[in-house]
């Protein structure tokens, strides 16, 4: 039996979909690599199409600003589908350099700012749901996230955390020691409707547990697994997908 129909939406240089396919068939989709240049030469393919996924790496060598160019395209090529997409009810989520571009699509809130530390950070980190978020894709997860991040601009900017969280848009926050300078830990962020949601870190990257660093060192734990948010994103998709 085949899952819901998704589609990994890619540009030059993106790295991360090979993961993102993963992660979506273990979670019981049906992914499809797409570059974002031939989706806007058919966007009636979204029409078939129950879940975005936009993957992360360096999309456009990050030229201009991390995800500025694939957030372009996006913008003048697939604007008003996107925007139906989201109307629609069916889930997208972007991933690191997805969340850039999400954020410079106007389709999240908020900026990704160079981290403060002003260096290129690749470690891993611990995420915390934020029990009040309306973000389906982190609902009643099992327990705090544990993932890699690898980013020089994910340091999350935002004027009013407050405001973004009592309106249960904030989605994830580090539970670990803020990587980035993210304003409030904030890791990840929804739009109103909960089926929109950008993160820095990479939950494709630990959906078996042995891709965990020490996974050999402890006792098997697989409520850390980034899988389990995939798997509420499918069965959001699942929900609306006819």
């Amino acid at each position: 039996m085949t899952g819901v129909p998704a589609i990994v939406l890619v540009g030059p240089g993106t790295n991360r979909d090979p993961d993102a396919v993963l992660a979506l068939e273990l979670a019981g989709a049906t992914p499809e690599i797409v570059r974002a240049d031939r989706l806007a030469d058919a966007p009636e393919r979204l029409d078939d199409t129950a879940l975005v996924l936009v993957a992360g790496g360096f999309s456009y060598a990050d030229a201009l600003g991390a995800g500025r160019m694939l957030a372009l395209d996006l913008d003048v090529g697939l604007g008003d589908a996107l925007a139906r997409f989201v109307a629609d009810g069916r889930p997208i989520i972007g991933i690191c350099n997805g969340f850039q571009v999400l954020t410079r699509t106007g389709l999240l809130p908020g900026a990704l700012g160079h981290n403060r530390s002003g260096t290129f950070d690749c470690r891993w980190v611990e995420l915390a749901p934020e029990p009040a978020s309306a973000c389906v894709w982190t609902r009643d997860l099992p327990g705090p996230l544990e993932c890699p991040i690898a980013h020089g601009e994910g340091r999350y900017v935002h004027p009013d955390p407050d405001a973004l969280a009592g309106a249960g848009q904030v989605a994830l926050r580090y539970a670990s020691p803020n990587p980035n300078g993210s304003v409030a830990d904030i890791a990840g962020v929804c739009d109103p409707t909960g089926r929109v949601l950008g993160l820095m870190p990479h939950p494709e990257n630990h959906v078996l547990a042995r891709q965990h660093p020490r996974h050999h060192r402890r006792a098997a734990d697989d409520t850390t697994l980034g899988l389990h948010l995939f798997r509420n994103g499918v069965r959001a998709a699942e929900e609306v997908w006819t």
